[in-house]
């Protein structure tokens, strides 16, 4: 395909924010829209017939090395990532999961020294975990339970997500691959994984109405392929920190779309802690800029 011209920072920022704020109307499909009782069924329908379907239109597979390596970012970014959020979310409430899994950014920000070889910045891990403290404000309440196995879950999601993200940036994606085709491979590996275990532990699909066929296939086609493309297309051409710490928006439209369609309400703690996490998003932008680190960047459009 011809290339056309790359879009600018901002613009490569707010498409990239796009990825999290579409994840974020997941809690509210989920609970309006599908079954209940089968969390995994609906992260295994948004994984691999999102990246199945992008596959087949962009006809690439992996070549040498990179059959391993989307099989290891499929399991990272997908097919570990959701079970252990998964069982975050039935054992914690959902403040408290999501408090937890905001923690990632602050884990990127100190992979990013370890693994990637960027200069350190207490300014971005400071506003990584002022970001973190931002959702605490906005999402745990006065009742929030903790549990020590959902608590490690969490946590265990949060460096899984870390990881995924900071070997996405280290290894970029090969000459031959664009941000679409590098999707569907992480997709369909990552639903790959996810197919036994929700066998396993659900057993067989629900009942699908009209109602929960919309909540699928915006899971699969918006919350699945179209945001992990913009999501992976971020990465390659963003530091990696400040890619992560857009991430902290998921909570924060899952928490409006809690007011707007489920009828909670804020407070002036929670608006308060809106204004933390949006302050840590828009800083990290602005410091993001650093030395090039050991991750491989192409260009925004490369390939399909």
């Amino acid at each position: 395909m011809n290339s056309i011209p790359s879009a600018g920072p901002a613009a490569r920022i707010a498409k990239t924010a796009l990825a999290p704020m579409v994840w974020g109307t997941t809690y509210v499909v989920t609970t309006e829209l599908l079954p209940p009782g089968h969390p995994l069924f609906a992260a295994l329908a948004r994984a691999l017939p999102a990246g199945l379907l992008v596959l087949a239109f962009s006809r690439t597979a992996p070549r040498g090395e990179w059959w391993w390596r989307s099989a290891v970012l499929g399991a990272l970014n997908i097919g570990l990532f959701f079970p252990l959020l998964f069982v975050a979310a039935q054992r914690l409430p959902g403040g408290v999961a999501a408090t937890v899994a905001a923690l990632a950014p602050t884990v990127v920000a100190v992979l990013a020294v370890l693994v990637l070889r960027e200069r350190p910045s207490i300014a971005r891990l400071g506003w990584a975990a002022a970001g973190a403290v931002g959702v605490a404000m906005v999402v745990l309440g006065p009742a929030a339970r903790f549990d020590a196995l959902g608590i490690l879950a969490g946590l265990g999601a949060a460096v899984v997500m870390a990881f995924g993200v900071t070997l996405t940036k280290l290894w970029g994606r090969p000459d031959y691959c664009g941000p679409a085709t590098f999707a569907g491979w992480q997709l369909t590996a990552g639903g790959v994984i996810l197919l036994p275990v929700t066998l396993l532990v659900e057993g067989t699909p629900p009942p699908v109405d009209s109602a929960a066929l919309l909540g699928y296939l915006w899971l699969g086609l918006v919350g699945g392929a179209l945001a992990y493309i913009l999501w992976f297309r971020g990465l390659a051409v963003l530091p990696v920190t400040s890619v992560a710490i857009l991430g902290l928006l998921s909570p924060m439209v899952a928490a409006v779309l809690g007011v707007v369609v489920l009828g909670q309400s804020f407070g002036p703690l929670q608006l308060a802690g809106f204004t933390v996490v949006l302050a840590a998003v828009l800083a990290t932008q602005l410091t993001g800029r650093t030395r090039p680190s050991r991750a491989r960047e192409l260009p925004e459009n490369a390939a399909v």
